[in-house]
């Protein structure tokens, strides 16, 4: 192990222990801040560690500094970073799955979707009529990718059909 790591090692022993009273003030004396309000004692030990760290062995980069900064102006966007492209099924297309040993199609039409006669605003709704569950609809058929697992299809081998 080389000198900065056996120092950054004992100062870790000399901080658990350090009261919280004193660790804020091992804080503002290495961060030149005060810490945040309610920060536990673990988190604060951990700050302070990581400032150690960052002397002994330089910091972040430009480039990743830059690029976290960036993360950091972007507005907080909802859902999945990647979302799954929108399906788009042309009209006349029939979509087949089984489901408890009953095979049920859905007939894609400009302005909705027929299942045993009747129209549908969405997928989703012909899903739900079938499973009595909120399923989604393209998922259901098969036309979308399962979240955490990518390499296998909606509908194969969930036990359901």
């Amino acid at each position: 192990m080389d000198k900065a790591a056996i120092d950054i090692a004992k100062a870790l022993v000399r901080l658990s222990e350090l009261t919280i009273f004193e660790l804020r003030g091992e804080w503002r004396r290495l961060h030149r801040m005060p810490p945040p309000m309610r920060l536990s004692r673990d988190l604060l030990i951990r700050g302070i560690i990581y400032q150690l760290q960052e002397r002994a062995y330089g910091g972040l980069s430009t480039a990743t500094a830059r690029k976290l900064e960036q993360a950091g102006a972007d507005p907080p966007s909802r859902g999945p970073a990647n979302p799954t492209p929108s399906v788009s099924l042309r009209p006349g297309t029939r979509l087949v799955r089984e489901w408890r040993g009953v095979t049920h199609t859905a007939l894609i039409h400009a302005d909705g979707i027929e299942w045993r006669g009747e129209r549908y605003r969405s997928l989703s709704v012909v899903a739900r009529k079938i499973t009595g569950a909120r399923w989604s609809g393209p998922r259901f058929f098969g036309l979308r990718r399962r979240q955490l697992d990518s390499h296998s299809r909606a509908g194969e081998g969930d036990g359901e059909g």
